[in-house]
């Protein structure tokens, strides 16, 4: 990660807005350059708690501003990204992983807009791309599959009825699947019903790209018990699908035999 002022000094952030910051999936190098300048010139830090790898506010300068969400409501949380665009502060907020997914952007940002403040949204690499990196594996293979869903079982949030856990394991591809791991037997239960055979290939990944990044895997029929032995309870992804296993078949892109508008067979 750059160390310099060069970046700090060239790039300004508008104070008028709020700048939404996906911090990435754990691993403090992995934020975007330009999280990482906000993070450099930001006054106020307003951070998701745990969820967050906090040796990314080491990035930040000696008098920054520091709040932890956890134990926030909506309304304090928009109090305090108000108070600091009032006055005249860079603000940012700083969530986990990608903003597109399971972050709670909108009900943020309305909030914002009742008070005629703006935002703008920096994305961020999200878990399932890190957990992905972990296990050094793709979630389209050639001829395997060609389509990743990413879900969740339903929990305090309800699932819309046609997003079931069944109703996707039906299509047989790659899968994702968030908070969820506290409920594995009704996961993997879900999963078959929907068709996946028990010798599915599965893999959790526990805080991917953290330190303590733990991995596990099995097949259907044997991940709950191994999660139960590794304790994993929170914070960890599901991958199921057989992208997981041995099949794999060469894409057409680099063969010698394959002509293309680059290259000639």
């Amino acid at each position: 990660m750059p160390n310099d002022s060069e970046h700090r000094n060239n790039t300004r952030f508008e104070t008028e807005k709020v700048w939404f910051v996906g911090a990435g999936p754990g691993d403090k190098s992995l934020i975007t350059l330009k999280g990482y300048q906000l993070l450099q010139q930001a006054q106020v830090v307003i951070y998701a708690g745990s969820l967050i790898n906090r040796e990314l506010l080491d990035y930040c300068r000696i008098d920054v501003e520091c709040h932890d969400s956890a134990g926030l409501t909506l309304s304090e949380i928009t109090e305090l990204m108000v108070n600091g665009v009032k006055a005249g502060k860079l603000v940012v907020r700083l969530q986990t992983g990608d903003l597109s997914l399971f972050g709670s952007l909108r009900e943020q940002t309305e909030e914002l807009a009742n008070h005629a403040i703006g935002f703008v949204s920096v994305p961020g690499v999200s878990s399932f791309l890190g957990a992905a990196a972990q296990l050094g594996v793709e979630y389209t293979v050639p001829e395997v599959a060609q389509s990743l869903i990413i879900t969740r079982m339903e929990g305090k949030t309800p699932m819309p009825p046609r997003e079931t856990l069944e109703g996707f394991a039906a299509h047989q591809t790659s899968m994702a699947i968030f908070l969820s791991v506290q409920n594995m037997t009704e996961v993997v239960d879900r999963l078959i019903q929907g068709g996946y055979g028990q010798e599915t290939p599965v893999a959790v990944v526990y805080k991917a790209t953290w330190p303590d990044c733990q991995i596990v895997r099995g097949t259907l029929a044997t991940i709950t018990n191994q999660i139960r032995r590794a304790g994993i309870r929170k914070t960890a992804l599901i991958l199921v699908g057989a992208f997981l296993g041995e099949e794999y078949h060469y894409s057409k892109l680099y063969d010698a035999g394959f002509s293309h508008e680059y290259r000639s067979a």
